[in-house]
C-alpha cells in the first residue's frame, strides 16, 4: 500500500495536494527548487493563499510533511510531478523543461517500482514521450500514471476529496497502483484507458470552461454595440430554459485557463481546432477593451485623462472564491492603456500584497480612499468585500466621476443618484464610443 509520497513542485497544485494527503494520514516529502519556498514551508508558512493549507502545514510540518530541495533517496512509494508547464509568451508553445527535469529527478532519486504520477497539465502524449523515457532508462521498467488536478482555487482541499479523480495508467499494473494511491484521498475514482486519455480529460475540462466564458463575453460585446444590457439578455435567456445556461460576462484568468488552451492547441497538428483559439483571443481581448472603455469614460466625464486618478479594486485574477493568485490577472493587460492615457493608478485587494500591486504599477490605497480621492473607480473582481460596499457609506463631498463595475455588484441606482457615471462589461448607459 502506498503511504509515503513525494510531491515535486510546491506551487499551487503540489502545495494543496501535500496538505490534503497529510490530512488523510500520508507522509509527504515535498520538493521545490526555490530555497525561500522550502524555508517558508518548513516553518509552517505557505507562500500561497488557499483556505485550510496554512492550518494543515501548521499541524503536520515536521511530523508527516517534510520539504526539501530533493526527494530522500529511495524513501517514497510514489512520486507525484506537480511542476509548472508554462507557455511561452511569444510563441504560445508549452515549455516542458520543468516536466523533463522532474522526471529525471524521480528516476535518479526513486527505486525501481516506485509509482510515478504526472499531475501537471501537459500536452497529449507528454507523459509517455517526456516522463517515461528517463524512468525506463534508469529502472528498466516503469510504473506511470497520469492523474490530472481539476480543483478550483478557494475550494481545493474539499475538491481534492470530493471531485472524481481521473486516473490513466501506462499499463494495468500502473493503473492499479494509481487507483490504490488516490483511493486513499478521493471519494470516487474514474479509471480511463491510458495516459493520453487522462491528459485530454484535463485539457477538455479547462478549454470547455474557457469557451463557455467566451460566449458570455461575446454576448456582452454585441449587447454593448446595440446599447443593450447583457445581464438582462442573459438573465432572460436562462429563465426556465431547458438548455445549458449562458455564462455572465467576465474576465477569464488564472494559472489554468490562461494557458491550457495553448497546451491543447500545441499538439493539434495541421488542423487547428475551430473554437479554442478564437475563444482564448476573445477572453484575452476583454481586459484591453474594458481598459480602453474606462479611459474613454474618464475623458468624457473629466475632460482629460492626463493627471487623473483611477482606483482599481481587485488585483488577483478573481475575487470568489478568494485568492491572491496574479496569474492571468486582467490588470496586467490593462496597465499599458492606463499608462498611455497618463492615469495614476491606485490599487486595493483584500489578499494581494501591497508590494505585488506596486510591481504591477499600482499605488496601494483603501476602499474609502478609492471612492473619496480617485476620479474614477474600476471594480475588477467580485470579492465579498466589494459586494458589501454601500455607496452611501463611501461617497463623500468628493466622489468619483466614473465607476466601472465589472461584475455589476454595486448599487447602480445609488451611484447614479449621486451623480456618478456607472458602467459595466458590455453595459454603457448614456452611451460611449469605446
Amino acid at each position: 500500500m502506498v503511504r509515503t509520497i513525494g510531491v515535486i513542485g510546491m506551487g499551487y497544485v503540489g502545495l494543496t495536494l501535500t496538505a490534503a494527503l497529510a490530512r488523510k494520514g500520508f507522509t509527504v516529502h515535498g520538493v521545490d527548487v526555490q530555497p525561500s519556498v522550502v524555508d517558508s514551508l518548513n516553518r509552517g508558512h505557505p507562500h500561497i493563499y488557499e483556505p485550510g493549507v496554512a492550518e494543515a502545514f501548521a499541524e503536520h510540518v515536521g511530523r508527516s510533511i517534510f520539504v526539501g530541495a530533493a526527494l530522500p533517496t529511495g524513501a517514497v512509494d510514489a512520486a507525484v510531478i506537480c511542476v509548472s508547464t508554462p507557455v511561452d509568451e511569444r510563441t504560445r508553445r508549452p515549455d516542458l523543461t520543468n516536466l523533463a527535469a522532474a522526471a529525471r529527478h524521480v528516476a535518479e532519486a526513486c527505486a525501481p517500482g516506485t509509482l510515478a504520477v504526472v499531475r501537471s497539465t501537459v500536452p497529449v502524449g507528454a507523459s509517455r514521450s517526456i516522463v517515461l523515457p528517463p524512468l525506463r532508462a534508469a529502472w528498466g521498467e516503469a510504473r506511470l500514471v497520469m492523474a490530472p488536478e481539476r480543483t478550483i482555487q478557494g475550494q481545493a482541499l474539499r475538491e481534492l476529496v470530493e471531485l472524481p479523480q481521473v486516473v490513466g495508467g501506462l499499463d494495468e499494473d500502473s493503473l492499479y497502483a494509481g487507483l490504490d494511491l488516490f483511493g486513499g484521498l478521493a471519494e470516487r475514482l474514474v479509471p480511463v484507458s491510458g495516459l493520453e486519455t487522462a491528459e485530454l480529460v484535463k485539457l477538455s475540462n479547462n478549454c470547455h470552461t474557457d469557451l463557455i466564458y467566451a460566449y458570455g463575453n461575446e454576448i456582452a460585446l454585441i449587447a454593448e454595440r446595440h446599447g443593450l444590457d447583457p445581464l438582462e439578455v442573459i438573465g432572460a435567456a436562462n429563465v426556465d430554459y431547458p438548455r445549458p445556461d449562458l455564462a455572465r460576462p467576465g474576465y477569464v484568468g488564472g494559472g489554468c485557463l490562461s494557458k491550457d488552451p495553448y497546451i491543447m492547441l500545441s499538439e493539434t497538428g495541421d488542423r487547428a481546432p475551430f473554437l479554442i483559439e478564437p475563444a482564448r483571443r476573445l477572453n484575452e481581448h476583454l481586459p484591453v477593451h474594458v481598459a480602453r472603455t474606462v479611459v474613454e469614460l474618464i475623458r468624457q466625464e473629466c475632460g482629460t485623462t492626463e493627471g487623473t486618478t483611477l482606483a482599481v479594486l481587485g488585483w488577483a485574477y478573481k475575487g470568489w472564491p478568494a485568492t491572491d493568485d496574479m496569474r492571468g490577472t486582467p490588470i496586467a493587460a490593462m496597465m499599458p492603456a492606463f499608462a498611455g492615457a497618463g492615469l495614476t493608478v491606485l490599487g486595493h485587494d483584500p489578499l494581494v500584497a501591497d508590494a505585488v500591486m506596486r510591481q504591477y504599477g499600482g499605488q496601494p490605497t483603501s476602499i474609502d480612499k478609492a471612492f473619496s480621492e480617485a476620479d474614477a473607480v474600476l471594480v475588477l473582481t467580485d470579492h465579498p468585500d466589494y459586494r458589501a460596499i454601500e455607496p452611501a457609506s463611501v461617497l463623500g463631498a468628493r466622489r468619483p466621476a466614473v465607476v466601472f463595475d465589472s461584475w455589476r455588484i454595486l448599487d447602480e441606482a445609488a451611484l447614479r443618484a449621486a451623480g456618478v457615471r456607472y458602467a459595466g462589461i458590455g453595459y454603457l448607459p448614456q452611451g460611449v464610443a469605446a
